[in-house]
């Protein structure tokens, strides 16, 4: 991590960034940051008319038509910055050839980039870079950058992350380019790679709405619905972080009638009759626009980790406020400290992500003159079943207890044996909750945990079905869609037992004598964890029968 610069300090002599899109919705913020700070600044892009606009108004500094896509070297060699910064995009389905130009030419390259593929790949030009004595940084943007430096700070002290949850929800007011519509759209309705349940799965972009609740102390708090975007993290801070915790990371629009319209627009290319969404992201600034003067001038952000400290389960969140419209600077600001680090010669040679090069702290110097607010809490966490248990949770066998600390995220695996009710009644009931096929399965469970409600998901060689666990009035309460059953948890010998006590349909009670009959066990055999679960209905008989043993995924 680089050591933190404020910006005082002795001044430097006059040194040149070339700033590609500098004319442009983060391009413009930065070229102003970066002409603030003393340097010379080549307003760069294909609208040399929007340059000069732009460098008329700031202290030594130039306009120039360059083109990203075009023959960068040229302009490098003609003008010779000792930095080019990469703020154009959209980055996905871009190459590297902008940041291949700069090593060739001995010039520093930093990019805005939150492209997945292309933040990742980065450091396939380190040896070049190395040998050229210049610094690649890729990422220098809300995420990674600032992301990973927010994610370090909260994981201080933590032996082990289980999952890292983010979110940020931009202003209204906030002017989208089309570079940053074309980037949202290149995933929306496409499978996203997550690492979720201890093993890599696909979900679909812009999927996996969440009503998020923004709250900072001295600010009125933000409700914003946010959906699954893709980004660099989903692979960086899994293989960055103790415990490869699970990560997700979500983005809205101020308005939930905007992210729930492409939702809607998903749907065609998730169901393949779409290639794409980005073909119309040209008509989508202009419906921007039509609400542009709607809303807010308020963003944020939030950031949630759960982990174990010192044995102990713990949640910390980091919540970030902008007033005033000044969310939009918060992308700019990882480029400007980079920007001031490569001046100090604080940064080493070599091609590499943004991601873990800043501390939180680096921002804070920043922070201090926009309108933002922030703040950091702290919760501890005990598991559902030690909840419902009470003391005799302790007296489990260790694989039963392991099972059941469940905590953000987690996965286990192993075998079960399947048996099915041979009548109608009993497949139909069968097929209608998505229960397993008769015979030996290899089994998957996937166990994720968010305000104290667990969801587990249950793989049988690719046949899914899940439930969600909860606790009421003392009790297990397992959800199988509108379907509620509340057990008690017994202790039986090393393990437990569920005996059912009541059940409702959308939370009518309904009569104990119509329940299904099922008198679950968990216990500890080799030292393996061991299920077996009898489900039957009165009048039908069995549905379902699977046991057979887990085990944690490390």
């Amino acid at each position: 991590m680089l050591a933190a610069d404020a910006g005082a300090g002795e001044p430097h002599p006059l040194r040149k960034i070339l700033i590609l899109g500098g004319y442009g919705g983060f391009g413009a913020r930065l070229s102003r940051r970066l002409a603030g700070d003393g340097f010379g600044i080549l307003v760069a892009g294909r609208n040399l008319e929007a340059a000069k606009a732009l460098a008329s108004r700031l202290p030594n500094a130039t306009a120039l038509q360059a083109d990203r896509n075009g023959d960068i070297a040229a302009v490098l060699d003609e003008h010779r910055p000792f930095l080019l910064i990469d703020a154009a995009g959209p980055f996905q389905k871009s190459d590297d050839r902008v940041a291949r130009a700069c090593v060739r030419a001995g010039v520093h390259y930093i990019d805005l980039a939150d492209a997945r593929d292309f933040v990742g790949a980065i450091g396939s030009l380190d040896e070049q870079a190395t040998a050229a004595g210049v610094a690649v940084i890729s990422g220098a943007s809300s995420v990674p950058a600032l992301s990973s430096a927010v994610v370090a700070d909260l994981a201080e002290g933590m032996q082990a992350l289980r999952s890292i949850d983010m979110s940020i929800s931009a202003s209204n007011r906030a002017a989208a380019g089309a570079s940053v519509a074309s980037a949202i759209l290149s995933y929306v309705g496409k499978p996203v790679r997550l690492w979720r349940g201890r093993h890599w799965q696909n979900r679909t972009g812009w999927h996996m709405l969440k009503r998020e609740t923004y709250a900072v102390s001295g600010h009125s708090p933000l409700h914003r619905l946010v959906a699954l975007a893709d980004v660099p993290d989903h692979d960086l801070l899994v293989d960055g972080m103790a415990g490869r915790p699970s990560v997700i990371f979500r983005a809205g629009p101020e308005f939930a009638f905007q992210t729930l319209a492409l939702w809607l627009l998903s749907w065609p290319v998730a169901w393949g009759w779409l290639t794409s969404l980005r073909q119309i992201s040209r008509f989508l600034l202009p419906l921007q626009g039509l609400t542009a003067r709607l809303g807010t001038a308020r963003s944020a952000v939030t950031i949630e980790i759960k982990g174990i400290r010192h044995g102990r389960m713990r949640s910390r969140r980091w919540t970030l406020i902008a007033e005033n419209g000044d969310g939009v600077e918060i992308p700019t600001l990882p480029a400007q400290l980079l920007a001031r680090a490569l001046r100090d010669g604080r940064v080493p040679p070599g091609a590499r992500h943004a991601g873990g090069l800043l501390s939180l702290d680096d921002f804070r110097a920043l922070f201090r003159d926009l309108a933002i607010g922030e703040e950091t809490t702290e919760a501890s966490y005990t598991p559902l079943y030690r909840r419902v248990m009470g003391p005799a949770f302790a007296h489990l066998s260790e694989p039963v207890r392991t099972m059941h600390e469940v905590f953000g995220d987690g996965g286990a695996e192993g075998e079960a044996i399947v048996t099915r009710g041979r009548s109608l009644a009993a497949r139909l009931v069968a097929g209608a909750f998505g229960f397993p096929a008769a015979g030996k399965h290899a089994l998957y469970v996937s166990f994720e945990e968010h305000n104290g409600i667990e969801q587990w998901t249950r793989n049988f060689s690719g046949q899914r079905f899940s439930s969600h666990l909860s606790e009421d009035n003392g009790r297990l309460v397992e959800r199988f869609g509108p379907f509620r059953f509340a057990f008690d948890l017994p202790s039986r010998g090393n393990g437990l037992g569920m005996e059912m006590r009541q059940w409702s349909l959308l939370r009518i009670p309904l009569p104990l004598f119509l329940a299904p009959r099922s008198v679950a066990r968990e216990w500890t055999e080799n030292g393996r964890f061991q299920f077996d679960v009898p489900i039957a209905l009165p009048f039908i008989g069995p549905v379902v029968h699977y046991r057979g043993w887990l085990q944690p995924i490390e």
